[in-house]
């Protein structure tokens, strides 16, 4: 469901490349839905996904820390947190070759630190798979009012060889589970992070500036 969705709305995405993604990733740039959230949809969740650059020597290594992550929306001017974790994910290992090619999935193995203030994508120990991660809340409601948007936020530290982006879905409600019948509509999905021997904040919004 997620690709076809995208295929329809991000063409454009894909004439647009950086040589340090590979190839074989599908949307390499970040964009935003046109379509914007449905009107019975009530709830949203954000999502990260994650890879290593077999391309880059020491790729076994590469890893990806999260110490924190947020989505928040703005309705009737205001904003709403709908998740904030620490240190803590929930997610799969998705095939990476295609991209997304099913949506059967393996648990993803998450490491933490010693005081368990960050957990970690151990992203070279499984470099065939995509790794994709969401909060570790559960899917919150939005209120009712006026949305103007949801933004993403997840603090993360990115290592060599080691790649970022977060996105997020508008789901019907916070209890629908994926399916084949439409129950969730990505918003759009941020440019790609890289790494960076500092911590970086990565975001995605559709707010409108």
């Amino acid at each position: 469901m997620r690709l076809l969705l995208l295929l329809v709305l991000c063409s454009v995405c894909v004439s647009q490349t950086d040589s340090r993604i590979p190839a074989e990733v599908r949307f390499k740039s970040g964009y935003v839905n046109p379509v914007g959230k449905p009107s019975e949809f009530t709830s949203a969740m954000f999502w990260g996904i994650a890879i290593a650059d077999t391309r880059t020597p020491g790729f076994e290594n590469a890893q990806v820390e999260i110490v924190e992550t947020r989505l928040s929306c703005r309705v009737d001017g205001k904003k709403v947190v709908l998740n904030d974790d620490r240190g803590n994910v929930r997610g799969g290992l998705y095939r990476r070759y295609p991209w997304f090619g099913t949506d059967a999935h393996e648990p993803i193995p998450l490491a933490y630190s010693d005081d368990h203030n960050r957990v970690i994508l151990r992203l070279g120990r499984r470099p065939d798979r995509v790794w994709h991660f969401w909060a570790a809340s559960p899917r919150a409601k939005i209120p009712l009012g006026h949305l103007e948007g949801c933004t993403v936020k997840i603090r993360a530290r990115i290592t060599p060889g080691a790649l970022l982006q977060v996105g997020m879905d508008y789901w019907r409600d916070p209890s629908m589970p994926y399916g084949s019948g439409g129950n969730n509509h990505e918003a759009g999905a941020s440019d790609w992070y890289f790494s960076s021997p500092n911590w970086q904040e990565a975001v995605f919004s559709d707010i409108k500036q």
